[in-house]
Parts: C-alpha cells; structure tokens; sequence
C-alpha cells in the first residue's frame, strides 16, 4: 500500500496529527538542516494541511494557503518529507496532492512558492518558473517561484 493523503483544516486536525506534524517538520527543518528558526508561526490556524500518511504514520506534509493570507497568489510552504520515505519520490505526489488542493479550496489559481534553492529543479518538474532572485531565509539559500 502507497502514501494515503488527507487535507485538514487546522481544526480539523487531531492532537495526534498535529503532534506528528510539528515532530516531521522539527526533524527535518531544524535537525536535519541545522536550522534555528520559528516554525510556530501563527499561521498554521489560517492554513489548509496536506497530511501524506504510510502505516499510520505522518511521513509528508505541506500547508497550503488563499490568495492574500501569505503571498498575494495561492501558495504552498512547509514542504517536507521524511528522510526514511524520500526513495519513494512521494514529494512528487504531495506537490501533485497540493495543486489539486488550492484548486478544489480556492478555484483554478497562479500559486508562489518560496523554494529552497537546491530544489529548483524539483519544482521546475512541477510548472514553477523562478520569478525572483535568490535570497536567504533563515541561512538558507531561497528562490521566489511561480506556478500559472
């Protein structure tokens, strides 16, 4: 059996997939990155997650936004998938997941993404063209990209 995705508002979501959430992004974000950074943003509570489980388990996650709660075009941030499943290629299916997502909540939209550079070509696979320079956020070396 695959990765089984679920799309929760923040409301929606149980004690136990938040936890496990926070947990995949902590891991991957600040661990695995070495990245001192607030991910508790206060923007989790305005978002839309997109949970990707396998045997019971939160092992990939974005969080998608409307138009105007974070950039002015829908967008999708927090991309993670956890280090042990990444073989797979599900990072190929949890943007796929994503897209359809902002469409079915939202309508058809241009989407922003701010991409960690090194996975430019990732999301080039996906529709997005660079828009922007590079800049760094939180150390690390980003790309505006834009998905019409």
């Amino acid at each position: 059996m695959g990765i089984q995705f679920k799309t929760r508002t923040f409301k929606e979501l149980s004690v136990e997939e938040l936890y496990q959430i926070l947990q995949l992004r902590s891991e991957v974000f600040v661990v695995e990155q070495n990245c001192v950074y607030q991910d508790i943003d206060g923007k989790d509570q305005k978002a839309i997650h997109i949970i990707g489980e396998y045997d019971n388990k939160v092992v990939a996650y974005t969080r998608i936004f409307k138009p105007g709660d974070y950039f002015e075009n829908a967008s999708i941030g927090r991309v993670v998938i956890d280090a042990n499943y990444r073989d797979r290629k599900w990072g190929h299916d949890l943007i796929r997941e994503s897209v359809t997502a902002i469409a079915r909540h939202f309508g058809e939209s241009p989407i922003t993404i701010s991409a960690q550079l090194y996975l430019q070509k990732f999301y080039e696979s996906h529709g997005f063209v660079v828009v922007g320079e590079t800049y760094l956020e939180d150390g690390i070396p980003h790309i505006e990209m834009l998905r019409n």
